[in-house]
């Protein structure tokens, strides 16, 4: 406000309070509730994109790692030895926190004559607790408890299968069946139920079976060996330097991979589908915004009299510029103050806002099936919301110019002899 004088911030609230044309008339109503409408939604989706981001990566790489390792014989034997030489370079030992061996295979799981594809994961129960330490959440036997031919099932998977602690699920796997001279035969066998999970994640409680390493390695038939190693780093932005320092160390044959090529297509879809979300919904401010230029237009015209009087009581161009600047660009930040704050309510009680709909619906506005989420989550970042008001606010600014322009080229000799 240090830019404008005493004299300009008095005449352009004067202008802004006038019922016909200023800030009373419905087209600047239009306006403000345009900006504060369109800064609100961009708040949320781009809150909720920023949560879907989050949420999701970190649980898929939670559970497969930043980095992993493959062999392309399909295992890894030796894999103790191999862990231990990859702690050796320099660069695995600064951003590595833990190196996991797993074995991993699709299953067919069978209970109670129902039927549903897994995939099975043999893990040793110190890294397979030291994982879900995230908010997982584990009902039944302790996983520290845990030993032998016992099994962690996905909650939504045990479920389907109809099956509760302690019934026995029958594992069909066709993949490491027995050789017969009538073909291969699928390797069937039945663990105890001891223990399942919640992570949140549709995808992973509905399709993942945990069960020691051991046990794991004996019923995938690969012996002593693992189909892959996991790294777990400090900072997943690091991965690539991980990646370099592995492809040099390990011999031929071995394959490695972060955590943006295996989620590559799922990364990209994120980031076009935020770009294009904020593209989209930045419209609205948009056309707020040519309001705006109606509005001060019509003010210009209105006060076509008002201003040849101005001019002549000696008030420059540059003045009568900042007035109308004043008064338009006004609009846009007290939009923008209310859009930033209701923006930022709805996107911290996103979650309970959707309860309340579901509730007055009687619909599921957030399958889990279909979002592989169980709640709709949201990450305010106060840089995003800082930049959507700025843009707002810069938007109206820019509104303000022409009809402002016209104003300061007003010809006052002109203007008051036609009166």
């Amino acid at each position: 406000m240090l830019l404008f004088s005493k004299l300009e911030k008095k005449v352009a609230f004067r202008y802004m309070a006038a019922k016909k044309r200023g800030f009373g008339s419905v087209v600047s109503w239009v306006s403000l509730i345009g900006i504060m409408l369109g800064v609100a939604t961009l708040i949320v989706v781009m809150s909720v994109m920023g949560g879907f981001h989050e949420t999701l990566l970190s649980r898929i790489i939670g559970m497969n790692g930043h980095v992993v390792v493959y062999h392309q014989n399909g295992t890894i034997s030796d894999f103790d030895f191999l862990i231990d030489k990859m702690r050796q370079n320099k660069v695995v030992e600064k951003y590595a926190v833990s190196i996991v061996p797993i074995a991993e295979g699709q299953i067919m799981a069978s209970s109670n004559g129902n039927n549903s594809g897994a995939i099975v994961r043999g893990i040793r129960m110190p890294d397979l607790i030291d994982k879900t330490r995230n908010g997982t959440r584990i009902y039944g036997k302790a996983l520290d408890k845990i030993s032998g031919d016992e099994l962690i099932v996905g909650a939504s998977l045990l479920r389907a299968l109809h099956a509760t602690g302690g019934d026995k699920i029958s594992l069909i796997s066709a993949n490491s069946g027995t050789a017969t001279p009538f073909g291969t035969m699928p390797r069937i066998m039945a663990y105890p139920v001891v223990s399942s999970f919640f992570m949140g994640m549709y995808e992973y409680d509905s399709g993942y079976i945990f069960m020691p390493l051991n046990s794991a390695q004996k019923y995938l038939n690969i012996n002593d060996s693992v189909t892959h190693i996991d790294l777990f780093l400090t900072d997943a932005e690091e991965s690539e330097k991980v990646v370099k320092a592995l492809n040099a160390l390990l011999p031929d044959g071995f394959v490695i991979r972060d955590w943006r090529d295996l989620n590559r297509g799922f990364v990209g879809a994120l980031q076009v589908e935020s770009s294009v979300m904020f593209l989209i919904l930045l419209l609205i401010v948009i056309v707020a915004a040519f309001n705006i230029i109606s509005s001060l237009v019509m003010l210009v015209k209105d006060k076509n009299k008002d201003i040849a009087v101005l001019r002549t009581f000696g008030v420059s161009r540059k003045s009568m510029m900042k007035i109308f600047i004043l008064s338009g660009t006004s609009i846009g930040v007290i939009g923008a103050f209310f859009g930033t704050v209701l923006g930022v309510i709805v996107a911290i009680y996103i979650e309970p806002i959707r309860k309340f709909f579901q509730f007055v619906t009687g619909r599921d506005l957030f399958p889990a099936e279909l979002y592989s989420l169980s709640e709709l989550p949201s990450k305010l970042v106060p840089s995003t919301v800082a930049s959507i008001a700025v843009i707002a606010i810069a938007l109206a600014f820019l509104a303000t110019l022409y009809p402002a322009w016209k104003a300061a080229n007003t010809d006052p000799v002109e203007t008051l002899k036609n009166e």
